[in-house]
C-alpha cells in the first residue's frame, strides 16, 4: 500500500528530483506545501511568484497548498499547517534536502510535532551525482536566484544545465546546496506539459540587514 504525504516544495531541482523519487518508489503525494512571505508575492525559498508555482503545480498533477510567514512564526505557520495535513490522514512528509544535519534535524522536529514522519529522499546522496541524474532524466530547471557572495548577476537567469555549470567558479557547489543559487524546474517527464515563461529581468535586491544578505533575483513572466 502506498504511503500518504505531503511534499516541502520549493520549485527547484532539488525539490523535484526528491519529488520524482518518491512517486518512483510508490508514494501518495497529495500536496505540495510551499512557504511565501507575507505579502504572498514570493516563495520564501526560491522568491517564486505565486502564479508560476502555481501553474508549476499543474503542470505535475499535484494540488499546492500555500502558507505565509514571516521568519519570526515560520515555524508555528508551518507545523500548524502539518497539523492540518494529519488530520486530513497524511502520515509523512517529504524533503529534498541532501545532508544538511540541522536542516533535517528541524524536519524531524515539526514533522514530530504534527505527528508525521519525515522522509528524504536524496539523502546523504553525492551533491554532483543528484544533479547529473536529475539532467539525464530530462528535467528542466532556469536560474532564479543568486548569492553575491558566490555568483555575479551574469548567472541569475540561466538555464540550468551543463554550460552553466561548467561556468561555476571553483567553490561553487554544483547543487547550490550552501545558498549559492536557486532554481525553478519548468520541465521534465514529470509535468504534463512545460510551464511557459520568460526572463523579464534580473533585480538586485540587497536586505536592510545585512546579514540578509545580498541576491540577484531573475523576474519571470508566465
Amino acid at each position: 500500500m502506498s504511503q500518504r504525504a505531503f511534499f516541502s516544495w520549493s520549485g527547484g531541482k532539488d525539490s523535484m528530483l526528491a519529488l520524482h523519487r518518491a512517486l518512483v518508489a510508490g508514494w501518495t503525494v497529495e500536496a505540495l506545501l510551499a512557504m511565501f512571505d507575507e505579502s504572498g508575492e514570493r516563495s520564501r525559498s526560491h522568491a517564486i511568484p505565486p502564479r508560476l508555482m502555481q501553474a508549476q503545480a499543474d503542470a505535475l498533477g499535484i494540488p499546492l497548498v500555500i502558507a505565509r510567514a514571516g521568519w519570526a512564526d515560520y515555524e508555528a505557520v508551518f507545523t500548524a499547517q502539518l497539523k492540518r495535513f494529519a488530520q486530513e490522514g497524511i502520515t509523512h512528509g517529504l524533503f529534498g534536502d541532501i545532508d544538511l544535519q540541522p536542516h533535517r534535524d528541524w524536519e524531524e522536529k515539526v514533522c514530530a510535532a504534527a505527528g508525521l514522519r519525515a522522509e528524504l529522499p536524496l539523502w546523504q546522496a553525492p551533491r554532483r551525482a543528484l544533479v547529473d541524474e536529475l539532467l539525464a532524466l530530462g528535467y528542466r530547471a532556469r536560474v532564479v536566484c543568486v548569492d553575491a557572495r558566490f555568483l555575479d548577476a551574469s548567472f541569475c537567469g540561466r538555464v540550468f544545465d551543463a554550460a552553466f555549470l561548467a561556468d561555476l567558479p571553483e567553490g561553487v557547489d554544483a547543487c547550490g546546496e550552501n545558498g549559492e543559487f536557486h532554481t525553478f524546474v519548468f520541465d521534465g517527464p514529470r509535468f504534463a506539459h512545460p510551464v511557459a515563461h520568460e526572463l523579464v529581468r534580473v533585480q538586485e535586491i540587497r536586505q536592510s540587514a545585512p546579514a540578509l544578505g545580498h541576491h540577484f533575483v531573475a523576474e519571470l513572466s508566465g
